[in-house]
């Protein structure tokens, strides 16, 4: 994916740390605390899964905070939030507890899914999220179908829609997109295309390779973003949102983004080179973001590192968290499925 032109972004990018800041102090801070944390989160959560604390599948999101703080601090409290199984930062960044999240890798008891869903199926009703899904493009109807109660129910509230690149080759795709302009429904569909569908090249699966034109046969607003910069992952979101509310439909944005880590952590990303990694690395979000801080003198690199370190201390109590949590009672196999509360279960 790495070309002359990702390259000349590199260099604009890092320049444009030296000009004035487009957002407050506040925000700032709060978009490096956030994004410290998805990131110390998902090192350690790797760091347990090779030690196989943590089982089953796990997917990272190194690399890509930018997408998930950028939109949090454009959204409001009470908007909907679903991604798919790349799912760990995203309530992280609206405010769910490390330990609910942690727990839920060790699939205990505490866990935000009740230790039943583990890394692909986080949820967090309390902060909007409605949940991490395992099946490729299944949350874009889902998404478009939250959309539909909300503004069903007059709540002036919207829905952001996450997915990865190869999702949209899903037929579920297509459809959310027709009928959530045709209806007019409050939801942003965001793309988050680093590149590879797993791990083969989006210029080998498909003539388009520009994602956002994808929306343009529904009429929906779409549009790239450098989502590398927190700046314009918030400033496009806001005006998604902004369009939801007023009653005027969908829009899709394409999140040109790039994950450090492989698809999964079975994956070792032979697919790409190390100068294309690193190239990438020299774009990083939350170097960014400190760079600006520190330019603007909102904060020392000495209390930066202060905040970095009472992340890790918040993450390794997390962990401890979830090691003295109990594993969920047999039970509860047979809850949480049907609403009918005598449903008649095979039990042998």
């Amino acid at each position: 994916m790495a070309d002359t032109k990702d390259k000349a972004k590199a260099k604009s990018a890092k320049a444009k740390v030296q000009a004035e800041p487009k957002f407050s102090k506040e925000t700032y801070m709060w978009w490096f605390e956030s994004m410290k944390l998805m990131r110390r989160f998902e090192e350690k959560s790797g760091q347990l899964y090779g030690q196989q604390k943590i089982k089953g599948f796990c997917h990272l999101y190194i690399g890509q905070e930018a997408c998930a703080a950028g939109a949090a601090s454009a959204l409001e409290k009470g908007d909907k939030w679903i991604t798919a199984y790349r799912d760990h930062a995203h309530p992280l960044a609206l405010g769910t507890s490390p330990d609910a999240i942690m727990a839920e890798l060790f699939a205990k008891a505490t866990g935000c899914s009740k230790g039943k869903g583990g890394s692909m199926h986080i949820f967090d009703k309390e902060v909007g999220f409605m949940g991490g899904h395992g099946i490729v493009g299944a949350q874009v109807p889902l998404g478009a179908g939250i959309a539909f109660a909300e503004k069903y129910n007059k709540t002036g509230k919207v829905c952001i829609c996450y997915m990865g690149d190869g999702a949209v080759r899903q037929g579920a795709f297509h459809e959310a997109l027709n009928m959530a302009m045709t209806w007019k429904l409050p939801v942003i569909f965001v793309i988050e295309n680093n590149g590879y569908a797993m791990g083969t090249s989006v210029k080998r699966t498909s003539n388009v390779v520009e994602l956002y034109t994808l929306g343009e046969s529904y009429d929906i607003p779409s549009e790239p973003v450098d989502a590398m910069e927190v700046e314009s992952v918030h400033e496009a979101v806001a005006r998604a949102a902004e369009r939801a509310r007023a009653g005027e439909g969908p829009t899709l944005l394409e999140f040109r983004t790039y994950r450090y880590k492989g698809h999964s952590m079975s994956d070792p990303a032979k697919y790409r080179t190390k100068e294309e990694l690193e190239d990438y690395k020299g774009r990083d979000s939350i170097e960014s973001v400190k760079a600006t801080i520190l330019k603007n003198g909102w904060a020392t690199e000495e209390e930066l590192d202060e905040i970095d370190d009472k992340i890790k201390q918040r993450v390794a109590d997390s962990v401890k968290f979830a090691e003295e949590s109990p594993y969920p009672d047999p039970k509860e196999l047979y809850t949480d499925i049907y609403v009918e509360g005598d449903y008649p279960f095979i039990m042998d």
